[in-house]
């Protein structure tokens, strides 16, 4: 067996996968990867289904050795990447021998990385899922954000495989698309102040929520409503005008007006927003991000069969 341990942490760098679907009514949140692309990737590139459970990696980066022969993957934020020194590509599969040291560096470009491994990580699945929540103490093989130390067991690599690397289309740098609602009539001329401002996201964010900062959004009622049910890319505004968008962690109901819904294609694009970073919403119809979600879907679909031998695109970069 292999083992994969953590010699440095970082920050926010945690065991997560699709999440737990379908036990919102029980009051339980999926939690889950917050750029599923980027985690899809990384594991097409190690022959993983799309969701398995992978290493998210906040963006301090991280540190991890090898024990025994151990075959990975990074994707997401660019970042630095090194083995013993030597530099490694992101998208681009490697297989790590014993006692070899992989170090990711900070995020230069995004917020969130995932780390792949062949054959995928241990751990007992809580309610279908490793991914780990730790408000509510959920995830396996550690119910909390990984440690310094802390030892992971994974899939042993097939001995004659070859390195794989992918391409992803160039990312959108456009507006993150909405669906105004359900309670944008609460809101008034501040629809239109929420599209036409500029947002930035508030270092004080996390897996649970994006705070924006911005323009104070007014409502035409009461900041107070009948808690009802929310969903990944909810936008609350609370009675001091602040929006927030609600992400992997949230809770499953919420008593603020909800001005808007982050569409499922932009999702993840929204988590990956550096702090700071200024950016703008677009509203579009229901139909519209019907049809992006199905067209995100056929993307996820096509990851693995974009991947292809990394020795045939670099043949000096073989390993």
């Amino acid at each position: 067996m292999s083992f994969l341990e953590v010699t440095s942490a970082g920050i926010a760098t945690s065991i997560q996968d699709a999440g737990r679907l379908g036990l919102q009514r029980y009051g339980l949140v999926p939690s889950g990867a917050m750029d599923r692309l980027s985690l899809a990737a990384a594991n097409a590139l190690v022959g993983n289904s799309a969701f398995a459970a992978a290493i998210e990696i906040g963006p301090q980066g991280a540190i991890f050795s090898a024990h025994r022969s151990v075959r990975v993957a990074v994707a997401g934020a660019t970042r630095a990447a090194d083995v013993n020194g030597h530099g490694r590509r992101m998208y681009h599969s490697m297989l790590l021998a014993d006692g070899e040291r992989l170090t990711l560096g900070a995020a230069r470009d995004g917020v969130f990385g995932y780390l792949a491994v062949e054959g995928g990580i241990k751990g007992e699945l809580m309610f279908n899922s490793l991914s780990v929540n730790a408000r509510a103490g959920l995830g396996s093989p550690f119910p909390r954000p990984l440690q310094n130390g802390d030892r992971l067991e994974v899939g042993t690599p097939a001995p004659d495989a070859r390195e794989r690397t992918l391409q992803l289309p160039p990312a959108s740098h456009s507006s993150i698309r909405v669906v105004m609602g359900p309670q944008d009539d609460e809101f008034g001329e501040a629809c239109t102040t929420f599209l036409d401002s500029e947002w930035r996201i508030s270092s004080s964010s996390d897996r649970m929520g994006y705070r924006l900062e911005g323009p104070k959004l007014r409502h035409a009622h009461d900041h107070n409503i009948v808690s009802d049910g929310t969903v990944d890319g909810s936008i609350q505004v609370s009675g001091n005008g602040q929006p927030i968008v609600l992400m992997k962690d949230r809770g499953t109901t919420g008593g603020y007006p909800k001005i808007a819904t982050v569409i499922t294609a932009d999702l993840g694009r929204l988590a990956q927003t550096r702090f700071g970073r200024s950016f703008r919403f677009e509203a579009v119809s229901v139909e519209d991000a019907q049809a992006e979600a199905r067209a995100f879907q056929n993307i996820l679909h096509a990851l693995p069969g974009m991947a292809h031998d990394a020795s045939e695109a670099n043949p000096d970069k073989r390993r």
